[in-house]
């Protein structure tokens, strides 16, 4: 199933506390996105549903195989286009905010085209 923009912001904010964190919780999320506990644990409910990711009894969230796989791109993307607008002149701030934006949204075709291009190049 396709998600979206929210839940990919979801499964990315997993996947960047979980190389911080060895445990996740609902909470951390919170913290992370600036969210509200209603509405992480209803982002949570949902992505467990659809399975990408698991909720142990105690609380803890795990990204299962293809909430791995699609926050892994999702960060790749927010990264790599991140470094691209720094790389052209633009505020890491400013980058980072409208890099969040456009990885939603950019193709497959288009952000493989940019990541050809800047291939080997300091970006």
């Amino acid at each position: 199933m396709a998600l979206h923009e929210s839940g990919q912001m979801y499964l990315e904010a997993i996947h960047v506390l979980s190389q911080k964190c060895e445990r996740i919780r609902s909470i951390d999320i919170c913290s992370y996105l600036g969210y509200t506990k209603p509405s992480v644990s209803r982002a949570v409910g949902i992505l467990k549903k659809e399975g990408f990711i698991s909720v142990d009894p105690d609380g803890y969230i795990t990204l299962n195989e293809s909430g791995r796989k699609l926050a892994s791109e999702m960060y790749d993307r927010h990264t790599t286009l991140t470094q691209m607008l720094v790389t052209l002149g633009v505020d890491e701030e400013t980058a980072g905010e409208d890099a969040c934006r456009i990885e939603h949204v950019i193709s497959d075709a288009s952000f493989a085209a940019i990541k050809k291009h800047f291939s080997g190049k300091d970006i």
